[in-house]
């Protein structure tokens, strides 16, 4: 991602749960549970949790492959299939205790948690929102809505959509226009369904941006406009969400 220079200094360790950053002053912080894509935990995640980390939040990129290592994806299409036998509730569970993980951990001590994810990850955020507890917001990028028909249900009980009336925070969420992945009628779907929530949420979808917009690892998906859009966006939304009495930032 280049070089970066940080609001506040930044540690860094990796533990149990996958790699956690927070500021190395002050605290405890409020706190943000980070899901990557399909691919897992590799150097462009640990960099988006160290960026936001200098914005004065404690991190926890999950590593949701650690048991056994990440897949080998050669495709968009091997990318879906495995996401397509991921059981979720697997995965909902490992993200409930990275939650409660760094709930108590003492970067934040309690204070209130968010949770954000990219691609699959950004699937996952929307269903933890709805499925999980001891969130406080979601903010997911370009995370698949819609579940294709057929799927095992004991691996795949509810898509995003279908969970969404169930949806337990605020939620700020990122799409692209031509994302091939997520078509923009499941995107306007899932709008209508959150209208429905007792949650505000506001979905904001970016032009000419496809999908891994934020992945400036990846030269042929990121797209420089949107992303510099989204960002602050995001830290201002994290930080208006998961605030406490006295917090000055």
């Amino acid at each position: 991602m280049g070089a970066r220079v940080y609001w506040l200094a930044v540690e860094t360790q990796a533990v149990e749960h996958g790699f956690l950053a927070h500021p190395s002053v002050g605290g405890p912080h409020p706190g943000v549970v980070l899901i990557p894509d399909v691919r897992g935990l590799y150097d462009h995640f640990r960099q988006l949790a160290a960026r936001l980390a200098g914005e004065g939040f404690a991190v926890l990129a999950v590593d949701l492959y650690r048991r056994g290592g990440p897949p080998e994806i050669t495709s968009p299409g091997v990318a879906m299939k495995w996401i397509a036998e991921l059981p979720d509730p697997q995965v909902l569970g490992d993200l409930q205790a990275a939650i409660d993980f760094l709930s108590r951990h003492s970067a934040v001590s309690g204070r209130p948690v968010g949770i954000t994810g990219f691609c699959m990850g950004g699937q996952y955020s929307i269903l933890a929102a709805c499925t999980c507890t001891g969130l406080a917001a979601c903010a997911p990028f370009y995370g698949m809505l819609a579940y294709p028909p057929g799927l095992d249900a004991a691996k795949k009980p509810r898509s995003p959509l279908d969970a969404a009336a169930d949806l337990s925070t605020p939620l700020l969420g990122f799409y692209g226009e031509a994302d091939p992945l997520i078509p923009v009628d499941d995107v306007e779907a899932f709008r209508g369904r959150l209208a429905a929530t007792k949650q505000p949420t506001e979905v904001r979808v970016y032009a000419g941006a496809g999908h891994a917009f934020m992945n400036d690892a990846q030269p042929h998906a990121y797209h420089a406009e949107s992303a510099a859009d989204a960002w602050p966006r995001l830290v201002r939304f994290l930080r208006e969400q998961l605030a406490t009495k006295g917090d000055d930032r």
